[in-house]
């Protein structure tokens, strides 16, 4: 009723992700790495890249960029948590052929640019170059919709719809 009355407005809970990456989108069943495919580190998608950079999918906070700087953490204001993951078993590369573009405590808007790679050399010595896109709090989702599927480009393509609890 305060709310109502003062012209408090209420945070939104819900956010629409676009494609971090220009490839190809693939559904996170379809990923060969059980701990995503089995949504172990929670809901999402992937994309299987055209090229070597990764753009935020949403506007948020950094909240971690690996030391190997094969993932980012980003938070939104409406308490989205997510994980842009490029690769598969690209943790052993150790940081080779990537390069990042934020850190920690940043703010990014969607389609700003987080990370660089060479995705030839993530071919060659990873497990794969496909890149998850993962909601690490999926336990307070109330509803996550599929936008599209087929070819994703980066900072416009909507992936997902996500409606927080």
């Amino acid at each position: 009723m305060f709310k109502k009355l003062f012209g408090k407005k209420e945070e939104s809970k819900e956010a629409t992700l676009v494609a971090p990456l220009d490839g190809k989108i693939v559904q996170l069943e379809e990923v060969p790495d059980p701990v995503f495919s089995q949504k172990m580190m929670g809901e999402g998608i992937a994309i299987e890249p055209a090229n070597g950079e990764v753009v935020s999918p949403v506007e948020g906070e950094i909240v971690q960029v690996f030391p190997t700087k094969h993932a980012v953490g980003i938070q939104t204001k409406s308490g989205i948590e997510l994980l842009v993951h490029i690769g598969l078993e690209t943790v052993s590369m150790d940081g080779e052929g990537f390069e990042a573009h934020v850190k920690q405590g940043d703010k990014v808007s969607s389609g700003d640019k987080l990370i660089t790679f060479d995705v030839d050399l993530v071919n060659e010595k990873a497990k794969s170059s496909i890149t998850p896109v993962i909601i690490t709090n999926s336990d307070s989702i109330e509803n996550l919709e599929t936008l599209n599927t087929g070819e994703a480009v980066k900072g416009e393509t909507e992936l997902l719809h996500v409606q927080m609890k």
